[in-house]
């Protein structure tokens, strides 16, 4: 049965993505984190960006230690506008964040069915007085982040259930159950890399079906063009690289794609490409 990489969820490169994206929208001099580990009593950094030493990569924070480990246990976000004077917070880590000359820092919590998942550290080399509106400029960011670690839950979870050893094998529709529930939470997130990967595990799903009879061929009145951009599209590509595998412009590929949505009745590309295989247009 198909796997995910053996990450924790928003470890890697995802990580380093979200990183980038928290310190353009709070305009910090850095940013870092990790997920939480341990059941909840400690968060590991392991992703750094803007950094000027490695001297944070890799510390372990103890929930309700030092700033991280205080919005960690709270479940909310914590500023200082003073990180080596501030008295809210313990001191322990004070070593790590005086060598990357850090001032004004905020930690904040990435809570998904209220369980911490991970915490991205915001900071600045100077003192900043953060307002409000800074802080209600991450809702949709935060939002998006909780979203993407609920959506990969859900498919260890689909996948851990379909690998589990039973007394009797998984039927097709069974398999075909779960592919489906694969390309809805293909659809839900804005991660392209995690998108791919879900699309990779609904393949491997497909392969491991084994249909009574043949596919039928529904008529569709999908042309050419379109047939080989949603057969594109199955292997995970954005419209761009659609349009150079294809040799097409990208609006174009935009084009067909909606044409065979509309022909298809299919709400987005991920159930046009689900409606396409079970008319048997596409592998």
């Amino acid at each position: 049965m198909a796997e995910l990489a053996p990450e924790a969820p928003y470890d890697g490169g995802r990580l380093l993505r979200a990183l980038a994206d928290f310190r353009t929208v709070g305009r910090s001099d850095v940013a870092f984190g990790g997920p939480v580990v341990g059941g909840g009593t400690a968060l590991d950094i392991t992703g750094l960006h803007g950094t000027s030493t490695r001297s944070l990569q890799g510390l372990r924070v103890r929930a309700g230690f030092g700033l991280g480990g205080k919005a960690l246990t709270i479940g909310r976000p914590v500023s200082v506008n003073s990180y080596h004077d501030a008295r809210g917070i313990t001191h322990q880590y004070d070593g790590p964040v005086r060598a990357e000359r850090l001032e004004t820092v905020t930690a904040l919590p990435i809570v998904v069915d209220r369980v911490p998942r991970m915490v991205v550290y915001l900071a600045h080399r100077t003192q900043v007085v953060l307002g409000d509106v800074w802080y209600d400029a991450f809702l949709p960011l935060v939002r998006r982040v909780e979203r993407e670690i609920a959506v990969d839950d859900e498919v260890r979870r689909r996948l851990a259930a379909a690998s589990a050893p039973s007394p009797a094998a998984l039927s097709r529709a069974d398999l075909s159950d779960i592919s489906a529930e694969l390309a809805d939470l293909a659809a839900l997130v804005e991660d392209d890399v995690l998108r791919r990967r879900l699309e990779r595990v609904r393949t491997k799903v497909d392969r491991g079906r084994t249909p009574a009879v043949a596919p039928a061929q529904a008529p569709t009145g999908l042309a050419a063009r379109e047939v080989d951009v949603l057969a594109q599209v199955a292997l995970g590509q954005s419209n761009r690289e659609v349009a150079e595998a294809l040799g097409l412009v990208e609006s174009t590929v935009k084009s067909y794609l909606k044409n065979a949505m509309r022909k298809l009745h299919a709400s987005n590309r991920v159930h046009a490409v689900r409606l396409a295989r079970e008319a048997g247009v596409i592998d």
